[in-house]
C-alpha cells in the first residue's frame, strides 16, 4: 500500500494549524500589498489583511514560483511514496496548469487535480483526499475519484461592494456608480469551470434569500440523487470581520438547511482582494469520503 500525502494551497482556506492536525501540506499564497510580500496564513491573515483593503492599500497576487512547489514535492517525496497536490481551480489561476506540467517529469508519482473549486468547497475536496488516502488508494486512483466528483459542486458569493470588481476591471466606473446607488448587490456563481454573474440583488438581505433559494434549488435538482444518499454538504464563507454578521450568515444557513453538515472559513484571500468587505458566501459539493 503507498504512502500518499495530500499537498493544497491556502486558497483551499484551510490554515498551516489545520495542516499540521491533518498532516496535511499547505503552500501558502503570496501577496503583494504597498510593495511588500506577505504569504498567506504566516505573515497575513483575514482581519489584517481586509483592514488593509479598507485602507486603500495596493494588493496584487501571485502565483507560487514553480522552484517553490517543486521544492515541497521533492522534500514530500523523501517521506512519502506519492503526493496528490490540490490547487485552485485552473478557471481561476494558471498555477494548476503550471503544476500539471512540473509533475510530469516525476513518473506518476506527483498528480495534480483541477479542484474547480476554491475556499471552503476546495478544502472539502481535500477532506476527501486525506479519507481516500487513510483507505489505502493510490495518487492516481485518489486523482481518479476526485476529477470525477470536482463538477458536483456550486459556490454562490454576494458582494456587498462594488469597488473592487471596478478596480479589477469586472464592471464599469459608471455601472459602479450607478450599482452604489441603487444599492446592488451582485450575485456569483462558480461551477465547474465558469465564475459568472449569477442575478443582482438590491441589498444585502435579498441576497441571502436569493442564494438560500439557488441551494435549494440544487437540492432539488443536480444534487438530488445525492442527498438522498446523504452525500451532500454545505459551505459558508465570508469576507467579513464583524462577528455578528458572520453569525447571522451561519445561523441563517443553518435554519434553512439544519439536516446538512456545514463547514465555515473566511474567504481566501486571492478572493476577498477581489470581493472586498462583508461579502458572503454559500457552497454546496457532493461529498465522497467515507
Amino acid at each position: 500500500m503507498a504512502d500518499v500525502v495530500i499537498m493544497t494551497d491556502s486558497n483551499s482556506g484551510m490554515t498551516q494549524e489545520e495542516g499540521e492536525k491533518y498532516g496535511v501540506e499547505i503552500l501558502p499564497m503570496s501577496f503583494i500589498i504597498n510593495g511588500k510580500i506577505y504569504y498567506e496564513g504566516m505573515d497575513i491573515g483575514h482581519e489584517e489583511f481586509m483592514r488593509k483593503l479598507e485602507e486603500d492599500a495596493q494588493v496584487s497576487t501571485s502565483q507560487p514560483a514553480p522552484g517553490e512547489v517543486l521544492e515541497r514535492w521533492d522534500k514530500l517525496l523523501k517521506r512519502h511514496d506519492e503526493v496528490v497536490y490540490i490547487p485552485m481551480s485552473g478557471a481561476l489561476s494558471k498555477s494548476c496548469e503550471t503544476a500539471q506540467m512540473l509533475a510530469q517529469d516525476y513518473g506518476g508519482r506527483v498528480q495534480v487535480v483541477d479542484s474547480r473549486r476554491v475556499s471552503v468547497p476546495q478544502k472539502m475536496m481535500v477532506m476527501d483526499g486525506i479519507a481516500l488516502a487513510k483507505e489505502g488508494k493510490s495518487a492516481v486512483e485518489i486523482k481518479t475519484l476526485l476529477d470525477d466528483s470536482a463538477m458536483d459542486c456550486a459556490i454562490y458569493i454576494a458582494v456587498d461592494t462594488l469597488k473592487y470588481l471596478k478596480r479589477g476591471g469586472r464592471i464599469t466606473g459608471a455601472a459602479a456608480a450607478v450599482g452604489a446607488m441603487l444599492n446592488i448587490k451582485p450575485i456569483l456563481l462558480m461551477k465547474g469551470q465558469k465564475l459568472d454573474a449569477y442575478e443582482k440583488a438590491r441589498g444585502m438581505k435579498s441576497a441571502r434569500r436569493i442564494m438560500l433559494k439557488a441551494v435549494r434549488g440544487e437540492l432539488e435538482g443536480q444534487f438530488k440523487e445525492y442527498a438522498d444518499r446523504g452525500e451532500v454538504c454545505l459551505q459558508m464563507a465570508h469576507t467579513c470581520v464583524d462577528q455578528e454578521l458572520i453569525m447571522d450568515w451561519e445561523s441563517k444557513i443553518r435554519e434553512e438547511f439544519p439536516e446538512l453538515e456545514l463547514e465555515a472559513a473566511p474567504l481566501p484571500l486571492c478572493t476577498a482582494c477581489h470581493i472586498g468587505a462583508n461579502g458572503l458566501g454559500i457552497g454546496i459539493t457532493r461529498r465522497i469520503r467515507s
